[in-house]
């Protein structure tokens, strides 16, 4: 019997303000537990909340990035329960009157492009944190109160793999909007699924699970596929799905049951007394407006245009704004659009992923790739050859014309010294000559393979080839 799954998401970014929502304390990361507190973050008596006008900016941008409905009247909402990270015992959030409504996010799939649907986008403030050493747990209140825009989907999803698209799209999204770094595995970026499956046969959604503790893209989909398979299993050995919320294991690769779930109306929400009702008019959205970097979907759609790179490449290379201002700054001095894209897709990004590094911190300026790629072209060295040269750059950061003068790296283009190689190795090897003259062409990369040996990978790979056919004939 077939079944299908629905995923609907709730995503928490954390704005990278310098100040948190309702204070003045810093929301750095990474300091000393319990030093960005104040009364205010606190929930201290007699203490009163002032709204950070940055937060709402960082909000609009997000709405207007997201074709969402920007609500001119907003309320802020008191969301109460107790939690031992929850110093006021509740939680400022949004919730009959949001800033923002509707609105949506494409992500490629192997059809096309498809829209995934947002319920709603609202600000609240974080709780702390609960940290857990043996049988003693600490409390540090640094992140209590920090802004957060919530992220709600319509169950638009349907495999992890989609969730995971999904997500990395916010991730991108808020990046390029300069509002969060969105980094899931420092909590700047969280996310809780609603998982159901149901027959396909059936009209209605399955019963739904809420999935929690998945902090990095790679657990969310891992946790989404067993979760799926778990109720799948479930339903197909005449079982009932319970509605409750499920942590996730990561050593184990499972999740286990949490709490059944909660509905709404336990919360007890209503209009925060302390803070007035938010109006945003019309010159605010318009000056965010006209203030929005190009986004995403646009850039890659230029580069297709611009730079004639495959959809797939463009894409790529789009991910991230500070990969993509590095690809347009090589190709300002050098033309080559897909062999600037080429080198950046393998040679860079392996660099990048084995340090693990982001491009802010890579010391090889663009100017300089673009100087090693014209050597390349130009055939002064090879592309093996540029290899090298780019590891020694990485290492020293010097000019690779720097490198491959000092290293006597120029590419061989004498045809007489060529061929007197290429006839050392025919000579060396009369068994694989043999072979090609029987019909077995493909030797012929054996013996390029010996020549550029005996040169140390600096004869000219057209030269070589052209003059190996020669002589074989």
């Amino acid at each position: 019997m077939e079944f299908e799954s629905t995923i609907g998401l709730e995503v928490h970014v954390q704005l990278s303000t310098k100040t948190k929502i309702f204070c003045n304390c810093s929301t750095e990361f990474g300091d000393a537990p319990n030093t960005h507190t104040c009364p205010v973050c606190l929930g201290m008596p007699g203490t009163l909340p002032v709204l950070n006008k940055e937060v709402v900016e960082f909000a609009l941008r997000f709405g207007i990035a997201t074709h969402s409905k920007i609500n001119r009247l907003s309320r802020f909402a008191r969301k109460n329960y107790f939690y031992p990270d929850l110093p006021k015992g509740y939680q400022i959030s949004q919730y009959e009157l949001p800033i923002m409504e509707g609105g949506f996010i494409e992500i490629d799939v192997p059809e096309g492009k498809k829209k995934i649907r947002l319920v709603r986008t609202h600000m609240e403030e974080d709780a702390g944190k609960l940290i857990h050493q043996g049988n003693v747990s600490f409390v540090d209140f640094n992140r209590a109160g920090v802004p957060l825009l919530e992220i709600v989907s319509e169950p638009d999803l349907h495999t992890p793999e989609e969730a995971g698209k999904y997500l990395r799209k916010i991730r991108t999204l808020v990046r390029y909007l300069k509002i969060s770094d969105g980094n899931m595995e420092e909590g700047s970026m969280r996310c809780d699924a609603n998982v159901s499956v149901r027959k396909k046969t059936e009209g209605k959604l399955g019963t739904k699970v809420e999935v929690k503790n998945m902090n990095s893209f790679k657990h969310v989909e891992k946790a989404l596929r067993y979760e799926i398979e778990r109720q799948t299993q479930l339903l197909q050995n005449g079982g009932k799905v319970v509605q409750e919320t499920r942590l996730w294991d990561e050593k184990e690769n499972i999740t286990r049951p949490m709490r059944s779930k909660e509905e709404a109306y336990e919360y007890r929400y209503f209009p925060e007394p302390d803070l007035v009702s938010l109006l945003i008019d019309e010159k605010w959205i318009e000056k965010v407006k006209m203030n929005m970097p190009e986004l995403p979907d646009e850039k890659e759609e230029r580069f297709i245009k611009e730079y004639r790179l495959p959809p797939e490449k463009a894409s790529i290379l789009t991910e991230s704004d500070e990969l993509a201002d590095y690809f347009e700054s090589i190709c300002k001095t050098f033309h080559g659009y897909e062999q600037v894209a080429n080198w950046i897709l393998s040679e860079f990004l392996a660099y990048l992923n084995r340090e693990g590094k982001e491009i802010g911190e890579v010391s090889i300026k663009p100017y300089q790739v673009a100087e090693l790629l014209k050597l390349v072209d130009e055939g002064i060295i090879s592309g093996k050859i540029a290899k090298s040269v780019f590891a020694e750059m990485w290492k020293t950061n010097r000019d690779a014309s720097d490198i491959v003068r000092e290293k006597g790296l120029i590419q061989i283009k004498d045809e007489t010294k060529i061929t007197q190689i290429v006839c050392e190795v025919i000579e060396e090897n009369p068994e694989v000559v043999e072979k090609y003259r029987k019909g077995k062409k493909n030797v012929i990369g054996f013996l390029a393979g010996q020549v550029m040996k005996k040169t140390k990978g600096k004869a000219n790979p057209q030269l070589v080839n052209k003059i190996l056919l020669e002589r074989l004939k």
